[in-house]
C-alpha cells in the first residue's frame, strides 16, 4: 500500500475529478457519523411518546456509543490487515442496515438493539475516511484538507438539532434514521466506481482473544463514565464491578498484546513519543470539547434565556473560530512542512479560553460569552486534526489503520470521561448552591436532576428560578475550571512533541514523487 503515499496532486495545484470524487464521498461519510447522534437527540422525546420505555431511554445513546467505541480499534486494525476499501464499505452497510432497522423498530427494546448494530458500524466510518485519506494523501499535503474535515464536524454540530427537529416536526422520528439511507447509498456508489486500493490478505488471524479483551475494557469505561453520578452514585457496586473489570481486562489486553501474532493494536506505535503525546492531546481535547458542547448551551438557556430550538447555533462562535483557525493550520502547514507551533498555540487558547468561560455568571452577556467561545474555538481549531496528521506521520503505513483507530478511540474516551466528570461536578455544585439558596425546595427541586428543561423552569416562581440560575453559574464555573485545569495537560504534552518532517515533504520527496506522478491517480 505504499504506492499510495505518493504525491496526490498534479503540478497545475487541481486534484484529478476522481480524487474530488473520492474526497467527498469520504466528506459524506464522516458527516453521517457525527450527524447521527445530534439528529436522534432532537427526536428522543417524540420517540418515548410513541414507543414508551421511558425508564430506558438512555440506552438508546448508550447502546450506540458502546458498539462505537469498543468496534472502533477492530475495524483500523481489519483494514490494515484485510484492505482498506473493502472494510470501509462493510462499515457503511453496516451502519445503513442498522439505520434502516432503527428505522422500523417497533417498540424500544427493538430500536436499542438496531442502535447498537447501528454503532458497530460507525466505529469503522470515521476511522475509515482517516485512514483513507492517510493512504491517499501525503501528509504534507493533508493539512490542507483539515478545513474539509472541520467544516463537516462543525455542520453536524449546528444543524445536527435543527435538522432533527424539521425531520421529526414534519417527518416523522422514523426519518431521522431513515435519512442516512440516501447519503450512505451515494457514498457507497462513489468509492465503490472510483476508489481502487491494493488489495490485501494477511497470513496471520485475527487475534480475537485480544479483541474480546479490548471490548470488555472499553465497555466497563464507557459504562462507568455514563452510569457514574446518574444511574448508580460513583461509590456504588455497580461501578466499582465495572471499574475492576476494566482496569483487569484493559491490564490482560496490554500483556497480550506483547504475545499476539497479530496484535490488535501493535504497542511498537506508542514508542514514537509524537504518536503517544497526541493520543494524550486527543483525549483532552475530547474531554474539553464535549463537555463544553453540553454545558454551554445549558448555561445559555437556563442562564441567558436563549431558546432551546436555536441550541446548535448557539456554539457558532466556537464552531466558527475553530473551523477557520483549521483551515489555517493546515495551509501552513502543507506550506512550511511545520506543525508544532499549533499544538502549544492551541493549548494555550483552549486553558485561556476555558478559564474565560468559567468567569461567567448571571450578569454576562451574550456577546461576551462569545468572545469566550470563540477563544476556545480557536484552541480547538489548532489541536483537531493536527492531532491525526501528526499521529499518521509517526508510524509506518503498515499501521495507518490502527494509529488512525487509536486517535479516535483516545478522543472517543476523552469525550466520556469529559461529560461524565464534568456532569459529576456540575450537578454536585448546583444542588449545592440550590440547597443554599433555595432550602429544602430548592434541593428537592434538583434531587432527581440538576438539569432543568425550559418548559420546568418556566413554572418557577421568580426566587426559585433566579436561584437556579446563580446555581447553573456556579456549576458551569465548576465545569470550566476543571477543563482548564485538564487542558494544561495538553499543552505540557504539546512542548514535549518532536517536530519530524512530514512525509512527502522534502526535496527527496519530491524526487520520488516526480518519479511516478501518475501512482496516486491509479489509486483512484
Amino acid at each position: 500500500m505504499a504506492d499510495t503515499q505518493t504525491k496526490a496532486e498534479p503540478e497545475d495545484g487541481k486534484q484529478p475529478k476522481s480524487v474530488r470524487v473520492v474526497l467527498l464521498a469520504l466528506m459524506i461519510t464522516m458527516m453521517l457519523a457525527m450527524l447521527d447522534n445530534m439528529i436522534v437527540g432532537t427526536a428522543m422525546p417524540t420517540i418515548v411518546g410513541e414507543l414508551g420505555g421511558l425508564e430506558h431511554l438512555s440506552w438508546v445513546v448508550t447502546a450506540y456509543t458502546l458498539a462505537t467505541a469498543a468496534s472502533t480499534p477492530l475495524w483500523g486494525k481489519i483494514g490494515d490487515m484485510y484492505g482498506r476499501k473493502g472494510v470501509f464499505m462493510s462499515s457503511i452497510v453496516l451502519f445503513l442496515v442498522g439505520s434502516a432497522l432503527s428505522g422500523m423498530a417497533q417498540d424500544m427494546g427493538q430500536l436499542i438493539g438496531f442502535r447498537a448494530v447501528q454503532g458497530l458500524g460507525a466505529g469503522g466510518l470515521m476511522v475509515g475516511v482517516m485512514a483513507i485519506i492517510g493512504d491517499l494523501i501525503p501528509p504534507r499535503e493533508r493539512g490542507k484538507y483539515q478545513g474539509m474535515m472541520a467544516g463537516v464536524m462543525a455542520l453536524a454540530m449546528i444543524g445536527g438539532p435543527l435538522v432533527g427537529g424539521t425531520i421529526t416536526d414534519h417527518w416523522g422520528w422514523r426519518w431521522a434514521f431513515y435519512i442516512n439511507l440516501p447519503l450512505g447509498v451515494v457514498a457507497l456508489a462513489a468509492i465503490s466506481a472510483v476508489l481502487h486500493l491494493p488489495k490485501k490478505r494477511a497470513k496471520a488471524r485475527i487475534d480475537y482473544l485480544g479483541a474480546g479483551l479490548l471490548t470488555v475494557g472499553i465497555t466497563a469505561i464507557v459504562l462507568v463514565t455514563t452510569w457514574g453520578g446518574t444511574e448508580y452514585a460513583w461509590s456504588s457496586a455497580r461501578i466499582m464491578e465495572l471499574i475492576g473489570i476494566g482496569v483487569a481486562a484493559l491490564i490482560g489486553f496490554v500483556f497480550w498484546q506483547t504475545k499476539a501474532a497479530e496484535p490488535v493494536v501493535p504497542l511498537h506505535i506508542f514508542r514514537s513519543r509524537n504518536f503517544t503525546l497526541m493520543s494524550l492531546i486527543g483525549f483532552v481535547t475530547g474531554f474539553v470539547m464535549f463537555g463544553a458542547t453540553l454545558f454551554l448551551p445549558l448555561y445559555q438557556q437556563s442562564v441567558q434565556g436563549a431558546s432551546a430550538t436555536n441550541s446548535g447555533l448557539l456554539l457558532l462562535p466556537m464552531l466558527g473560530a475553530m473551523l477557520v483557525t483549521s483551515m489555517v493550520a493546515g495551509r501552513v502547514t502543507t506550506n512550511t512542512g511545520r506543525y508544532k507551533v499549533f499544538p502549544v498555540v492551541g493549548s494555550v487558547l483552549m486553558v485561556v479560553g476555558l478559564y474565560l468561560l468559567s468567569l461567567m455568571d448571571t450578569d454576562t452577556s451574550r456577546f461576551t460569552s462569545g468572545v469566550y467561545m470563540a477563544v476556545v474555538g480557536l484552541g480547538m481549531g489548532c489541536l483537531m486534526q493536527i492531532t491525526m496528521l501528526v499521529a499518521q506521520n509517526s508510524v509506518e503505513m503498515k499501521d495507518m489503520g490502527v494509529a488512525s483507530s487509536s486517535t479516535t478511540l483516545f478522543r472517543t474516551l476523552g469525550s466520556s470521561f469529559g461529560v461524565a466528570i464534568m456532569g459529576a461536578l456540575f450537578n454536585s455544585r448546583v444542588q449545592d448552591v440550590m440547597a443554599e439558596r433555595g432550602g429544602a425546595i430548592g434541593a428537592k427541586m434538583t434531587e432527581s436532576s440538576a438539569q432543568l428543561d425550559a418548559a420546568s423552569l418556566a413554572k418557577l416562581p421568580d426566587a426559585a428560578r433566579e436561584a437556579y440560575q446563580h446555581a447553573v453559574s456556579a456549576g458551569t464555573h465548576s465545569a470550566f475550571l476543571l477543563g482548564a485545569v485538564v487542558a494544561v495537560l495538553a499543552l505540557v504534552a504539546a512542548v514535549f512533541v518532536k517536530e519530524v518532517p512530514l512525509k512527502g515533504a522534502g526535496p527527496k520527496d519530491e524526487t520520488e514523487e516526480a518519479a511516478a506522478p501518475m501512482q496516486v491517480v491509479e489509486a483512484v
